[in-house]
């Protein structure tokens, strides 16, 4: 590893120098067999990790026990803080209580509630016990009208201990947890139940063997489960070893070694039922002793108000969203200068995840960061998943745009096995997850031959003679089909360059097609964007936006400019509608965190997709060519 990038080159629209920053210098050995199976190793081994997460706890709170490791806002002008050492105490105080109880993964603890100081507290209760939890997406408990998908996981984990912050939010919720399972909350009471407040699980005296329970955890003791639908209706519940967990910070520590130059202050929303955050932000920031301000905006209207008031206030070192965060942010940025200036300050590089970032958005990003401090900000990403914990391949400074993930990290190798006609990329490390909880088929299934975990994902070299200039994320596997005419349908490149195309009035796209003679598309309108067309569509009315003039005149422009860029059947889209109802997380159509599962939508609008192939498609359907 190398902590010299060379920062002549430049990557993105602006010839402004990058700012320089230590990060790790990827390089692999390269093996290919006769069967056409490449397989990526790094050249360096990984640095060893510690067993257990809370190692870091106990280091950090006896290095630095007055430094916040979280802030919350305390719904006034300040912030709730707790230090190192307030969380040890408290952790130690929780799992004393949880121990007792007699919890364990057969009997875990279950969250339902988002972040929070409050959620932060349990779950260090639980990782310093040895038991492990669950936290799920709020979602299940606040959006969902029917409880499936929470009542499904109450029977999938069998908790023992059941917290969410406020009972009277969480009360419908809370009475499809089984009545033998204990609930926790912070405030509030339920009608007809007994709960007790988290404020006396943190008054539980320290347990007589509190120290022999956490010196017995190991790398193999489960830490958590994340929930993760896949392709299937249902969730799965992902094993999260300590092993996996602890190997992965040093994988992100390695590679983004910038974090060891000073503690990361980060200002973060990504929720922490998800790996993105749960894992991978809260764990960067205990295992590198730093602070994290929990930021309760969101990338939407109402919410990212609350994302700038934070950012006005707290200058982070590294920032973290999706790319519809960076699109909300942008405008403020642009327009704030004393926000641009506090953003910036002390700004040594920004990630994003979860879907390709618009080069329109980047390059106003690297205009902003050179306007301000005469350097563009390292943009990075890479490619993971919830069973890798995440960080797998990772994008350097040099290499990193859109589309690209870079080469597999420390640690974990990279196998690249022929299917349809692309490169289907799996992994191996002490990252991945040994399995599904309770779920021996899918386990077996998500593995092959010789242990490598399957993703899913297509990858491909940025240059095939040099495979040591990374690789492009390919598409989905399995989104992929064939037209009647026994062509291959590559959706995830297709579904970006249309996105990319229909800008800013789509959000995402469901392409149609299977044993068809072409392709056809579901249009998922971006609201906010049809607003900058149109400002006088009414805040969230997807029906009235689908119908409105200008946005149809405005889709169907992009639409024929992109039609003119296809080069045959695989690429050429010339039908498709506007969505005028949302998706569903009951159908399984989103899932919480907003990506869409293609087979799931096809399935539940069977009748739109025979309309957009009628020989007489009704009005709303936009034909071209």
């Amino acid at each position: 590893m190398s902590a010299k990038p060379k920062l002549e080159t430049p990557v993105a629209a602006s010839n402004a120098p990058l700012r320089p920053i230590s990060f790790g210098d990827p390089a692999v050995n390269i093996e290919r067999r006769d069967d056409g199976t490449i397989y990526l190793r790094p050249k360096m081994p990984l640095r060893e990790y510690p067993h257990r997460l809370t190692d870091r706890l106990q280091h950090w709170a006896k290095a630095e026990p007055g430094r916040i490791f979280m802030a919350e806002r305390d719904g006034g002008p300040g912030w709730r803080q707790i230090t190192y050492s307030e969380l040890l105490i408290s952790s130690r105080r929780i799992a004393s209580a949880l121990i007792a109880r007699g919890l364990s993964a057969e009997k875990p603890v279950v969250i339902l509630s988002g972040n929070s100081i409050d959620h932060a507290l349990v779950a260090f209760g639980a990782l310093y016990a040895g038991i492990p939890f669950c936290p799920v997406s709020p979602a299940y408990s606040l959006i969902s009208k029917d409880y499936g998908k929470l009542g499904y996981v109450m029977k999938l984990l069998t908790p023992g201990l059941v917290f969410a912050d406020d009972a009277a939010k969480f009360a419908d919720a809370l009475a499809n947890v089984p009545a033998e399972t204990e609930v926790a909350v912070s405030y509030g009471a339920l009608p007809g139940r007994e709960v007790i407040l988290l404020a006396d699980l943190m008054a539980t005296p320290e347990h007589a063997h509190i120290d022999a329970a956490h010196d017995a955890i190991g790398p193999y003791t489960i830490a958590k489960f994340l929930l993760t639908s896949g392709s299937t209706g249902n969730p799965k519940a992902v094993i999260n070893t300590q092993r996996m967990l602890c190997a992965n910070q040093v994988m992100i520590r390695e590679t983004m070694s910038f974090l060891k130059d000073e503690p990361p202050v980060i200002v973060d929303w990504l929720p922490w039922n998800h790996t993105f955050g749960g894992n991978h932000n809260i764990g960067l920031t205990l295992f590198n002793g730093g602070s994290m301000y929990l930021d309760s905006g969101k990338p939407m209207p109402g919410g990212i108000e609350q994302t700038v008031r934070n950012l006005a206030e707290i200058s982070p070192t590294v920032y973290f969203n999706v790319p519809k965060g960076y699109e909300s942010l942008l405008p403020y940025l642009r327009e704030d200068k004393a926000l641009r200036a506090k953003f910036f300050h002390r700004l040594q590089a920004m990630f994003f995840a979860g879907a390709a970032l618009s080069p329109f958005v980047w390059n106003s990003l690297d205009e902003l960061g050179v306007q301000e401090t005469g350097f563009r900000v390292p943009m990075l990403t890479g490619l993971g998943a919830t069973e890798t914990a995440p960080f797998f391949m990772s994008a350097n400074p040099l290499t990193s745009r859109s589309g690209h993930v870079g080469l597999p990290v420390l640690g974990n190798d990279a196998k690249l096995v022929q299917t349809n006609g692309k490169l289907e990329v799996r992994a191996k490390g002490p990252n991945v997850t040994p399995g599904y909880w309770r779920q021996p088929e899918l386990t077996a299934a998500a593995f092959d031959e010789e242990g490598f975990y399957k993703l899913g994902d297509a990858i491909k070299p940025a240059d095939p003679d040099d495979f040591d200039a990374g690789f492009d994320f390919d598409g989905r596997i399995a989104e992929d089909f064939k037209l009647a005419s026994g062509t291959w349908v590559s959706v995830g490149p297709l579904r970006a360059r249309f996105i990319a195309a229909c800008a800013p009035l789509v959000r995402d796209v469901v392409i149609a097609g299977i044993n068809r003679d072409e392709i056809s598309a579901l249009a998922i309108l971006d609201l906010d964007g049809c607003r900058l067309i149109n400002p006088t569509l009414p805040i969230d009315d997807l029906a009235a936006t689908a119908a409105d003039p200008l946005i149809r005149d405005a889709f169907a422009e992009r639409f024929t400019k992109f039609l003119a860029t296809s080069t045959g059947s695989s690429t050429r889209i010339a039908r498709a509608i506007l969505l005028d109802t949302p998706l569903s997380i009951d159908r399984g159509e989103v899932t919480d965190k907003g990506s869409i599962n293609q087979r799931a939508v096809l399935d539940a609008r069977a009748a739109l997709i025979e309309a957009l192939y009628s020989p007489t498609p009704p009005r709303q359907v936009i034909t071209l060519g």
